[in-house]
């Protein structure tokens, strides 16, 4: 009996931060855009192979037989599909999504590496050069962020970008479906769980051309869209920050070789919300608590929930060294300064 009413305790707090205290705020239900790229009933009907069906190795595999001139047909007459595979050529990506966002001033001159319009919208946007830097970051955002609504996110990205002094290719991924407000879908894991597979697909892109494994730096409800995905995803490291819990009770639960990393500024609204997992509600463990085994992030000077990424702040600082792949095992970064051995 004292167990049940522990547990009805439990659900009641949980219910109680979902509806409306402690920061949360309602939110709309939303349907995860998921399958393959807009325009492939087309593609197929041309007599091109499925990409549905492919992996990203495959789907370069195909490109690579290619003739230039064939590559270019192809980016013409189904931008869509080229525009969104993983594993096709970046540089036809990019033409492709310019034919497709052609005369669209949110993304002018910007290198668009997937645009799909579907739903709220979702895109990829790269600063730096992806086909030739030595260093790779993807910034995975949390609620609120589609195609219309991506500039915190595209400014987060410039962000490390000149934090590494442009010498890492900076990817901003809004390549999921995020909740809409804090509500009933961030609380829960059906949108994690679709961009899960989604950014394990994207990394698998990102290594079949040629990428290095990535840092991937993953804000709020995006830090649960990366603990779902850690076991399969291609990364060296995964930094999580302002994070409601990973759907993992420590590291070891994510299974993955990628090193963790977390950050917690002390004015960040996210510590108000229970770490428990119940019912479906709550993402779990603390990723910034002692025992669940993460690399600390120095983030004393970051500015609430969203000011992680500020010019000037430790948090900033550290993720810039670590997407630089200056931070060897065993260091530690104190204030954004590395201590330790230096690569």
């Amino acid at each position: 009996m004292r167990r049940y009413k522990r547990t009805l305790a439990t659900v009641a707090l949980v219910v109680t931060m979902v509806t409306g205290t402690a920061g949360w705020a309602s939110g709309n239900a939303q349907q995860a855009v998921t399958g393959g790229p807009e325009g492939v009933r087309a593609w197929v009907a041309d007599g091109l192979p499925d990409p549905q069906r492919m992996t990203p190795r495959q789907i370069d595999a195909f490109f690579d037989e290619l003739s230039p001139a064939a590559r270019e047909r192809l980016t013409l007459r189904h931008p869509a599909v080229v525009g969104n595979l993983d594993g096709a050529p970046v540089r036809l990506r990019y033409a492709a999504n310019a034919r497709s966002l052609e005369g669209d001033p949110r993304f002018a001159g910007r290198q668009v590496l997937a645009y799909d319009p579907r739903g709220r919208g979702q895109v990829a946007v790269v600063e730096g050069d992806l086909e030739r830097a030595e260093h790779v970051a993807v910034v995975v955002p949390g609620s609120d962020v589609d195609a219309a609504r991506s500039e915190s996110l595209l400014d987060k990205a410039e962000a490390l970008y000149e934090a590494t002094g442009e010498r890492v290719a900076v990817v901003a991924w809004a390549g999921y479906t995020t909740p809409v407000g804090v509500g009933w879908d961030a609380a829960t894991g059906g949108l994690a769980e679709a961009g899960a597979g989604r950014l394990v697909r994207f990394a698998e892109g990102l290594a079949a051309t040629g990428a290095p494994e990535p840092a991937v730096f993953c804000h709020s409800y995006g830090s649960v869209v990366c603990g779902l995905a850690a076991h399969e995803l291609k990364a060296r490291d995964i930094v999580v920050h302002g994070s409601p819990g990973l759907r993992a009770d420590n590291v070891a639960g994510l299974h993955t070789s990628a090193r963790v990393w977390a950050a917690k500024d002390p004015d960040d609204w996210i510590s108000k919300v229970p770490n428990v997992r119940l019912l479906g509600l709550g993402h779990g463990a603390d990723p910034t608590g002692p025992g669940f085994g993460a690399r600390p992030v120095p983030a004393a000077d970051a500015q609430g929930h969203d000011g992680y990424f500020a010019p000037g702040t430790q948090s900033l600082r550290a993720f810039a060294a670590i997407a630089e792949g200056d931070v060897a095992d065993g260091d530690v970064i104190d204030g954004g300064v590395i201590e330790g051995d230096v690569r």
